[in-house]
């Protein structure tokens, strides 16, 4: 079993932070929390400890991982960051932004990590406890989500615990995750920011500061340049019936705003992911809906949610789960 530190208590966090800094120098894998959600933390200069991470996950070695490190030098150091990837940078780093960036050659950073690109997925994070891990460990983490790959994202330890167990050396427990979502990635074709995955940042947002538009390309399901792409992921086991406007016989309900659709009490479960409709605080809670769902029922009707700002991220994590059910 992982040993599981609770970062609430001092001693619990100075130990653990110890001792996931030495679990991570063995090649270990840790599960950290980050603002988005858990990741799943191994020295991303290993392959061996990439590897696990890719065994632990059951991830196809096609899917590229996101390197974390604690600051823009750091970035800089195994990646080239272009004028409009420096704007991006002093905007929202540390944040929840991962620019996908031009792999510096010296970089050390393992092929695995990469699946095998001349790109490198970087992201400085801002969670206090993902921040001093990175410093103690003294190398940059690749940390994809704490869960087995395809599954629902991991926002709490607990969720960590129950799909990783074992493979896991380490878990720090901060609480739930403040975003709930992942990371928003945005790549670069020439001059221009392309948005590879909606996240926790608003697309609006990104093109305030590039004063212009991002380029939504087509992707292939099949090599996908950004972590989170493949066609049918953050699935649950139970199928998902989007945009629900009413409430099928034997159906678990998850709603969105004060007002719930016609025979909403007939639902065998009903979890609101904001019932004020706050766009921030159903992207908090979407991942540990879907989770609780999943241990309730097969069926699960979604309430539509207005497709703006965070919503857009919210949606697609949603049609991603619901692929192929």
């Amino acid at each position: 079993m992982p040993e599981i530190y609770h970062m609430s208590n001092d001693s619990s966090a100075t130990a653990g932070i110890a001792g996931a800094a030495a679990a991570l120098a063995r090649g270990a894998l840790v599960g950290l929390p980050t603002e988005t959600v858990y990741g799943l933390a191994a020295d991303a200069r290993s392959d061996r400890a990439v590897a696990a991470i890719f065994a632990a996950k059951g991830r196809p070695q096609f899917n590229p991982l996101i390197v974390h490190v604690p600051s823009r030098d750091a970035a800089q150091r195994i990646a080239v960051l272009s004028p409009a990837a420096r704007r991006l940078a002093d905007a929202f780093w540390p944040g929840p932004l991962t620019l996908v960036l031009p792999r510096r050659p010296e970089s050390g950073i393992s092929d695995l990590a990469t699946a095998g690109l001349d790109t490198v997925a970087v992201r400085v994070p801002v969670h206090p406890v993902a921040q001093a891990v990175l410093k103690a460990a003294g190398m940059p983490l690749a940390a994809p989500s704490a869960n087995r790959s395809g599954h629902v994202s991991p926002t709490t330890a607990a969720h960590v615990a129950a799909d990783l167990g074992d493979a896991v050396a380490v878990i720090l427990d901060a609480g739930p995750t403040g975003i709930g979502l992942e990371s928003t990635v945005v790549g670069f074709d020439g001059d221009r920011a392309v948005l590879l995955r909606l996240g926790g940042l608003p697309r609006t947002e990104i093109e305030r500061v590039l004063g212009a538009p991002l380029l939504v390309p087509g992707h292939d399901p099949d090599r996908p340049a950004s972590p989170g792409m493949l066609v049918k992921h953050y699935a649950p086991a139970a199928s998902l019936r989007l945009d629900a406007r009413d409430i099928h016989p034997g159906e678990a309900l998850i709603a969105f705003g004060p007002d719930l659709p016609p025979g909403a009490g007939d639902a065998l479960s009903v979890f609101n992911l904001s019932p004020s409709g706050d766009l921030a605080e159903a992207a908090a809670n979407l991942f540990a809906v879907l989770r609780a769902l999943d241990e309730k029922t097969d069926r699960i009707a979604v309430m539509p949610i207005p497709d703006h700002g965070l919503a857009e991220a919210i949606n697609d994590r949603l049609r991603r789960a619901a692929e192929g059910r």
